[in-house]
């Protein structure tokens, strides 16, 4: 083959490291486990940047720190640990033989300890002189060339302990993803929620409209759902007296795979007692606002070549209203009738069936020609009864519910409502869920008789929110695609390659 192809260079290099790893073996513990760090690298940075050359050898700190080799140049290696990166410098003319040999040996990749004084470099970098080191982990495959990194997004994805290496930007979006859910965590203890866990196997998958998992529990001989929403569960715990209550959870829906949905994904839901969904929407302001100041220090924040203000008070629009708005050749009364409503889908080419009723083909032109176009934060309110089975009908006009849809950059980012509490109301509209079931329509809900039944101890007047953590965590760190928010998302299989899991 040719000196050009990377797969023989990569298999020579990994030869040639394995062939380190057997001596070190010969020699006594390959992989030893009794260094101890004492300093992170931009712990030292921080600290120690703004002194002279003079004031470090005055101060002669001595430190250990525990870290990855990112590139080896002549007698300098630059070494990053989970906190940044820092060089460390082996004095060959100064050092024992031992010791040289030592490093000599190393590779980028490789995990090691290294303790000596912080000096800086005539270049104004800090370095640590070496005066003790140690080979911790070999590393037996090489890290992807220098300049360019891991580029590929799909090996990015797929090989993401690699894409951590290398990228800082991925290392970010997880701090960031950390940073959030923990912030939104601390907003909701701090009003007196109740964190809980509810069953992510289930005997009926209910909570929301979404194709789930099926799987088989040998023992019980009996099939179970993955859930595909925690909802009935944390209306149970409303029911028993935990009035305000929220999870955050891991929710699976049987649905293809984009830049904005994953079969696998984290929800937060939260329930709060005597409230309505015009209180969560109070809520959700608060919520967003407090966790840009938290972890961004700002409410101005970047999302592809825009900029979303979260400091203004947030849209809100009806269903109906934001229809015309952004289609204004319709009549006023243009979605009023479900003729009206097919004739206005026909002009506006969005394709309906015939068995459609008016509250599914307005969400059908509303989701076709209006969500994108949602670039300011926005809620969209008073969706139809039809495509809302668990939402309360506004009592005024009960062709609607009082639910919302948050949306920003054209894309949903929480749903919630106000919590139906009719017990024969919610049976009457499970029966219409199961009907569509029978009918063909795999999204549809099932009977959950035991649900009705609690439902029949009381609910008070509730509201429930579910706020899509991955796609918060997207519009955040400025992310095109859900998959650079999950650290291991779901991938079609490599071509040739028997591995279905990554």
């Amino acid at each position: 083959m040719s000196k050009k192809d990377p797969i023989p260079d990569e298999n020579r290099l990994i030869a040639q490291r394995r062939a380190k790893l057997d001596a070190l073996r010969k020699e006594g513990p390959a992989f030893p486990n009794d260094f101890r760090k004492d300093a992170l690298a931009q712990d030292l940075q921080d600290a120690l940047s703004g002194k002279s050359k003079d004031e470090l050898v005055a101060l002669n700190r001595c430190v250990s720190v525990g870290a990855r080799i990112m590139a080896k140049r002549s007698s300098f290696l630059v070494l990053q640990d989970k906190s940044g990166r820092i060089q460390a410098y082996l004095d060959r003319k100064n050092s024992p033989e031992s010791l040289t040999g030592e490093v000599d040996t190393w590779d980028t990749g490789d995990i090691v300890g290294v303790t000596g004084p912080v000096h800086k470099s005539g270049k104004g970098d800090l370095y640590i002189r070496i005066q003790s080191a140690v080979l911790l982990t070999k590393s037996l495959r090489p890290l992807p060339e220098k300049f360019h990194g891991l580029t590929d997004q799909e090996q990015r994805y797929r090989r993401r302990y690699v894409d951590l290496i290398m990228n800082e930007d991925s290392r970010r979006v997880l701090e960031k993803r950390a940073a959030i859910i923990c912030s939104l965590r601390k907003l909701l203890t701090e009003r007196d929620f109740i964190e809980v866990e509810t069953p992510m196997m289930q005997t009926i998958a209910g909570g929301a409209t979404a194709r789930p998992f099926k799987t088989y529990h040998n023992a019980l001989g009996r099939p179970l759902y993955m859930r595909v929403a925690p909802e009935l569960y944390l209306k149970r715990l409303v029911i028993g007296g935990v009035e305000r209550v929220f999870e955050i959870n891991r929710n699976f829906r049987n649905e293809g795979l984009s830049t904005q949905h994953n079969p696998e994904f984290t929800m937060l839901e939260f329930y709060q007692a005597y409230s309505d969904f015009r209180d969560l929407m109070e809520l959700t302001e608060e919520m967003i606002r407090g966790v840009c100041h938290e972890v961004l220090d700002t409410t101005s924040v970047p999302y592809g070549g825009e900029t979303i203000d979260f400091s203004k008070p947030f849209r809100r629009m009806t269903v109906k209203e934001s229809i015309l708005h952004f289609n204004p050749a319709l009549e006023p009364d243009g979605v009023d009738t479900l003729a009206k409503a097919k004739s206005a889908a026909a002009r506006l080419d969005v394709p309906v069936k015939p068995d459609y009723k008016l509250g599914k083909v307005q969400i059908e032109i509303f989701e076709k020609t209006v969500e994108e176009k949602l670039r300011d934060p926005t809620f969209i309110t008073a969706f139809p009864t039809e495509v809302s089975p668990l939402a309360r009908r506004n009592d005024d006009d009960p062709f609607v519910t009082d639910r919302f849809e948050f949306f920003v950059a054209g894309r949903e980012i929480a749903n919630g409502f106000s919590e139906l509490n009719d017990p024969e109301d919610q049976a009457e509209r499970f029966r219409l869920q199961a009907a569509e079931k029978e009918s063909g329509d795999t999204e549809a809900m099932s009977f959950d008789e035991d649900y009705i039944r609690a439902l029949e101890y009381g609910l008070p007047p509730t509201a429930g929110e579910g706020i899509g953590v991955d796609r918060l965590v997207m519009l955040l760190t400025d992310s095109r695609s859900i998959r650079d928010v999950i650290l291991f998302p779901q991938m079609k299989p490599e071509t040739g390659s028997q591995d279905t899991d990554t």
